[in-house]
């Protein structure tokens, strides 16, 4: 699936934010309401600042003065703090799961506890060292030939660790009852192709670490310093051939481009010393004859690299990234050695997170279905997804009010994009149906095993569905997730349970909060539908132009507007600019978002009045909510990295710009000419 969602960015998955924040403390938000509890806290803003120079400073001023982001983090804000209270109501899931000494085999509560107690238990996990894995480092060790290496390659695969082959199952986006094999670039150790390349300073300086991490891995698998050492620059000289073959990350946002489909004889030509239907037999694939294949220069690079790397290099970097790939799961030596690299070196952690949270985290993305069943059950309330129904239907009515009075759009293209909005299947809460992970061995004394377990059945998993039907009742995050996110593919909008929580949504709270909040968070994953990339797909979810040639032209003006907005903001001390191109579809759905809300919160009893609640008016307090999910902070060194990486823009122009474009933000605050989020309208984003 191809997921765009409110967070982060992952594999096959982007994101809308951070995590979230309740009234700038640590307490509960039940807590909070026995302390005479605000929903919009005039003690986290900073009145000093005029709401017209800086909004997101004015809301969250005082907020980012008096908080430190936590040793174990590297960013802190809204989404970060929701994700900390519900990871502790997991924490709390988990340990019942683990002490629950009746639990019936194979059951979600076994099978969580027992994965749970594995990776709790720090002494079976030192005492087995690299143990784990030894087979895998001997298979290695005794390649000798490059057909070989690609066997271990696909041993790999199907065990769902990628090394120099990535890939996922997901229909065809122009065939779409078609599951098919789509390929990725992968193999580098770096965040980025230009990490290889940069030749700022902080670059050559992360080059240097990294080159160091990869022999201290090296080193700790029985390799003498010396050798490592040189092992290490083979390695790091390949990578960079690999990396030169590959996309920049905002190179990644076209769709069309990424779509290259070919008969496996045909790739095999375009990769000679590959045979895709050799491979494909190796991955346990069959009745395949074609693939899709997103970067095909990556890959005519590998088949180059195989043929022209030393296969004593290539066992190296095997032996390095099997190592590297599974470090945070072994004993300390391992683990330590990659947290001081990709955690206190690439993105300024000063220490790591609790061991629970890690456990956490790999039970999440291992067999995450049973321990969002085990949340759901202990902490969602049926009545939030009644009222969410509600508040997406409202926001569905708004944009499609929108739609139909837009002016620059022709109405041919009006009915094809009405189309698409009606058609949106919204998914909220938790699956109707859940995954079955009851055939998956899990032991409580074998951490690394039950997660190759696991690894191997959700491999198994994704090409189970290749000649099935679509299954669209399936999910592409857990319910204990904070986010949210659109599938183009399924023309589908997805609420998880755990965003479903303040500062996004509260039942106690007034209108002009939760539109503001999750309002305009459903605006968002809706406007995805018709962002620059999510308008290239069609009600049906098909990978095809629905548009007339001139309104096209019209929309890519229109977002041309957001892309140099956002291309003159500017991050740490001015030193980075923020990338127009990379971030634009969120840019546009955070337009979007904050515009749709809006819409629809002006149909509502607060949104027609003038009642001030705590000094503010509605209107005040919807911007105020929409100001304070994206309060936050982050590290300068994860800010760089996400600046090269993340399709969202920094917190703060998340905040202010699409509000500079808003003319009903400039009523609210009298913002006029001259004032720092005044934009000429001549300027200003207006698309949806």
């Amino acid at each position: 699936m191809k997921i765009v969602n409110l967070l982060l960015t992952g594999t096959a998955i982007a994101a809308i934010g951070a995590a979230s924040c309740q009234g700038g403390g640590s307490d509960t938000v039940a807590d909070a309401k026995k302390k005479d509890f605000k929903f919009i806290d005039p003690a986290n803003m900073d009145t000093t600042i005029s709401p017209a120079e800086n909004f997101f400073l004015y809301a969250n001023g005082a907020w980012l003065k008096k908080t430190e982001i936590p040793g174990d983090q590297t960013r802190w804000g809204s989404f970060d703090m929701l994700a900390e209270n519900t990871n502790e109501d997991v924490h709390k899931v988990m340990e019942a799961a683990a002490g629950n000494k009746g639990a019936a085999a194979g059951s979600n509560e076994k099978m969580v506890g027992d994965f749970y107690k594995s990776g709790m238990d720090t002494t079976a996990i030192e005492k087995a060292g690299i143990a784990p894995l030894k087979p895998t480092l001997d298979r290695i060790a005794a390649i000798t030939t490059p057909e070989q290496l690609l066997a271990e390659v696909a041993t790999q695969f199907v065990q769902g660790n990628t090394t120099i082959i990535g890939g996922y199952v997901a229909p065809d986006d122009k065939i779409i009852t078609k599951q098919i094999v789509q390929l990725m670039q992968t193999g580098l150790g770096l965040p980025t192709r230009d990490n290889y390349f940069d030749k700022d300073t902080i670059s050559e300086k992360n080059r240097v670490a990294y080159k160091a991490y990869i022999a201290k891995i090296l080193e700790l698998t029985g390799v003498d310093n010396a050798t490592a050492t040189k092992n290490a620059e083979a390695i790091f000289a390949l990578e960079s051939k690999l990396a030169g073959a590959s996309l920049r990350p905002d190179q990644m946002r076209d769709p069309q481009k990424l779509y290259n489909k070919f008969s496996l004889d045909a790739f095999s030509k375009q990769t000679p010393g590959i045979d895709w239907k050799n491979m494909f037999s190796q991955f346990k694939i069959t009745g395949e004859d074609s693939l899709i294949v997103a970067t095909p220069k990556y890959y005519q690079e590998l088949a180059r690299q195989l043929k022209a790397t030393p296969v004593d290099v290539w066992k190296q970097y095997l032996t390095f990234h099997v190592t590297s790939d599974m470090a945070p799961y072994l004993s300390s030596a391992f683990s330590d050695a990659s947290f001081d690299f990709h955690g206190r070196t690439l993105r300024g952690q000063k220490e790591q997170k609790p061991r629970w949270k890690r456990v956490m985290s790999i039970i999440n993305a291992s067999v995450g279905d049973q321990l969002g069943q085990l949340y759901v059950e202990k902490n969602f309330k049926p009545e939030a997804k009644k009222r969410m129904q509600e508040l997406v239907n409202n926001l569905q009515e708004a944009f499609r009010d929108r739609i139909t009075k837009l002016d620059w759009m022709s109405e041919v293209t009006k009915q094809k994009a009405l189309a698409k909005l009606n058609s949106f299947t919204k998914k909220i809460g938790y699956p109707d149906k859940w995954k079955d992970y009851s055939s998956v061995k899990i032991g409580a004394d074998n951490y690394v095993q039950n997660i190759l377990n696991a690894s191997a059945f959700n491999y198994n998993y994704e090409i189970g569905k290749l000649g099935k039907p679509i299954d669209k009742a399936e999910w592409g995050m857990t319910p204990n997730t904070v986010n949210a996110y659109y599938n183009p593919g399924w023309n589908e909008i997805v609420f998880p349970a755990a965003i479903l929580q303040f500062p996004f949504f509260d039942f106690d709270a007034d209108d002009a909060v939760n539109y503001g909040g999750i309002g305009a968070v459903i605006g968002h994953e809706m406007t995805h539908g018709f962002d620059d990339q999510g308008c290239q797909y069609d009600a049906e979810g098909y990978l095809r132009n629905w548009w007339t040639p001139e309104d096209a032209k019209k929309f890519g003006a229109k977002t041309d507007v957001v892309r140099r907005q956002f291309d003159a903001y500017t991050v740490l001390d001015g030193s980075m600019h923020v990338n127009g191109s990379l971030t634009l579809g969120e840019n546009i759905a955070d337009l979007g978002g904050v515009t749709i809300a809006y819409e629809a919160f002006k149909k509502t009893k607060q949104g027609q009045g003038n009642e001030k609640i705590d000094g503010f008016t509605p209107d005040q307090r919807f911007f105020l909510s929409w100001a304070q999910v994206w309060r936050g902070k982050a590290k300068d060194a994860t800010v760089r990295q996400l600046i090269q990486t993340d399709p969202h823009s920094p917190q703060q122009w998340r905040g202010n710009g699409p509000l500079s474009n808003f003319e009903p933000f400039y009523k609210a605050f009298n913002v006029k000419e001259g004032d720092k989020m005044w934009r000429a309208d001549s300027i200003r984003a207006k698309i949806w």
